[in-house]
């Protein structure tokens, strides 16, 4: 199982990013998909969730109504478009899936939001 996050980098507050996972060694299409992130000295914080068939969509509370979550299956590559981003969304980015009883992490990928 490999996750590749791509996508991050330096934003102004009230911007936006779109960050990317590309997956491989599974059935992406048969498997939900979750980003987390992690700010310096905090707990790594659950973001958002889709689900693999129909789609359906979790969001964590800091992120509800500015960030959304999405996937192509073709592509097995899940999605995570960020917009009015603040100074608090500043962390490292993580591509999650929960596989057989495991939970497989990408490497992360840095969003820093910064005037």
């Amino acid at each position: 199982v490999q996750l590749v996050e791509s996508g991050g980098g330096l934003v102004q507050p009230g911007g936006s990013l779109r960050l990317s996972c590309a997956a491989s060694g599974f059935t992406f299409s048969t498997y939900d998909m979750r980003w987390y992130r992690q700010a310096p000295g905090k707990e790594r914080e659950f973001v958002a969730q889709i689900n693999s068939y129909e789609y359906n969509t979790k969001y964590g509370d800091s992120v509800k109504g500015r960030f959304t979550i999405s996937r192509v299956n073709a592509r097995n590559t899940v999605y995570l478009q960020m917009n009015n981003l603040k100074p608090e969304d500043t962390a490292v980015y993580y591509c999650n899936v929960p596989l057989l009883g495991y939970a497989y992490w990408g490497q992360g990928t840095q969003v820093t939001v910064s005037s």
